[in-house]
């Protein structure tokens, strides 16, 4: 597996004419703010656009809330909107997206972008952001069959294949400077790799297959590769991530080690560590879900997947940090061998842990996992897992969760949701939080059977197994958005990989390093 092939770019710095706009069938004109219609008279099909708005009685200043089409004289579709600089990047981010989504909806093969003034930097990267992800076509199966692998028994995909054509190449013009471009390049890949892999059947993303597909995003990006199988991981003492990978008959789960280095420079090079839970499916174990709540739980490595485009866009940026990403990739099936509650558990670093329910499995995966990370001592550490149901009720699908051992990590985390359009709101998680997971028979609960504030508890928890470094902890309420949200027009959002980069950048610029809490 490779990064996503993305809709080829073509950049010329200067907008798009009016006699050109014959040449293309599908265009988005974003409008610098203006109040007055005479602001419009400079762009293409001025006259149509002043003769749709007066139609529809509209302002121009509407345009920034809602993008509206005008049929061009050669028969192809225009769009404009218009960038408001005193909207946030979240309410910008949707407005694109509805004004891409209005020529999508005709399946073209190209696209053509203008973004006129001479300060179009800022606007034509936000456009081509959200052009990028949403023309990007995630992977389905409809109307063909998928054959098995002979020798592996897993369903053997074709990359090329598996994906209906969409748009191949967009026309930018706009004057834009390349370095962000190719910025914002890297995270649309990351984003879209990140929801690519989310996306795929759990009889396909079985977490042998999983393992596979990272195996080969490792040598596709350069990165160290190192893994754990169950029979090594059972040695060194994991007890937390053994006891929920046991239920699987396939034995194929690992915690998975991935290394990026930027290249040397003269300058201190920060450390930091990533990790995702990667649960392939979830059935809940024992305490068996319902097929309301079972429906969907393919997404349960979603937290991986991010780690995963986090990384891949911070190589292809050349990030100057040292990453170490770590995946905790299983699945939580039922069977006779799958862990049961009342169990007593022994984790990585020997915590003793009492089963209290077997669907609350990523905090247990995570545990060994989040021990592992610290043990090479970064500087930082963030953790992403669609981990706990409350979060959901909270927030809903509209917003992520993120806890902080600072106050300094708070708020860059939420600067870093403000920049990239990924909201996020932080949480508590005061220390009298612990008392509730005090066990009788063991170091701690897992978690509590009531289910109330079940978010803090696993944070609380999660807590216990980082060696007390600064860490952040990233519940993923957003992953999936019914009807899209913020950049990204489908259900599954991508959630975390902006947000994560943005959060990166704002430690390294602003800080020299985080203290110890």
């Amino acid at each position: 597996m490779s990064a996503p092939v993305l809709a080829r770019l073509h950049h010329r710095p200067s907008p798009l004419a009016e006699a050109e706009l014959g040449q293309h069938t599908h265009v988005v004109v974003l409008l610098p703010a203006a109040k007055r219609l005479e602001a419009l008279s400079k762009v293409p099909c001025s006259a149509l656009i002043q003769a749709a708005l007066k139609r529809r009685k509209m302002k121009p200043e509407a345009l920034a809330k809602t993008p509206i089409s005008v049929q061009m004289p050669s028969g192809g579709l225009l769009v404009v909107a218009m960038r408001d600089p005193g909207k946030t990047v979240f309410e910008r981010h949707t407005l694109l997206r509805k004004a891409i989504g209005l020529l999508l909806e005709e399946a073209p093969s190209r696209l053509a972008l203008s973004v006129p003034g001479s300060d179009a930097t800022d606007a034509a990267a936000e456009l081509l952001y959200c052009t990028w992800l949403n023309a990007f076509t995630l992977p389905q199966r409809k109307g063909r069959k998928v054959a098995k692998n002979t020798k592996t028994g897993e369903a053997d995909v074709d990359d090329n294949a598996k994906k209906a054509a969409g748009v191949q190449r967009i026309d930018l013009f706009a004057e834009a400077d390349k370095g962000r471009l190719q910025a914002i390049q890297a995270v649309a890949e990351g984003n879209c790799l990140c929801r690519e892999l989310t996306a795929l059947p759990p009889n396909e993303l079985t977490p042998g297959a999983y393992r596979t597909q990272i195996k080969s995003l490792a040598r596709a990006n350069g990165w160290e590769h190192h893994e754990w199988d169950l029979k090594q991981l059972s040695k060194m003492g994991a007890g937390a991530f053994v006891a929920v990978a046991q239920g699987s008959s396939a034995q194929d789960a690992a915690i998975i080690r991935l290394r990026y280095r930027p290249i040397k420079s003269a300058g201190t090079v920060r450390h930091v560590a990533l990790i995702g839970k990667g649960i392939c499916f979830d059935t809940g174990g024992h305490n068996l879900k319902p097929a309301r709540y079972m429906s969907g739980m393919h997404e349960d490595m979603n937290g991986s997947a991010v780690v995963l485009g986090m990384l891949q866009a911070l190589t292809k940026m050349k990030a100057p940090i040292a990453v170490d990403c770590w995946l905790a990739v299983a699945s939580n099936h039922l069977s006779p061998e799958a862990y049961v509650q009342n169990s007593v558990i022994t984790s990585l670093q020997g915590t003793t842990i009492e089963v209290v329910h077997t669907d609350a499995e990523g905090r247990l995966v995570l545990a060994d996992t989040l021990q592992l990370a610290s043990r090479e001592a970064p500087e930082l550490m963030i953790d992403f897992a669609t981990l706990t149901g409350t979060m959901v009720t909270a927030l809903g699908g509209r917003m992520s969760g993120v806890f902080a051992t600072s106050d300094a990590l708070a708020q860059y985390a939420q600067q870093a949701g403000r920049d990239s359009g990924e909201r996020v709101v932080v949480l508590p998680m005061e220390e009298d939080y612990d008392q509730a997971l005090d066990s009788k028979i063991a170091d701690v609960k897992q978690c509590l059977l009531d289910g109330d504030a079940d978010h803090i508890y696993a944070a609380r928890f999660l807590r216990r197994f980082t060696s007390k470094l600064p860490w952040l902890h990233v519940d993923l309420s957003a992953v999936n958005c019914s009807g899209g949200l913020g950049a990204v027009n489908g259900d599954l959002t991508g959630f975390g990989v902006a947000w994560g980069v943005a959060m990166l950048q704002h430690w390294v610029l602003q800080t020299k390093s985080v203290p110890k809490s």
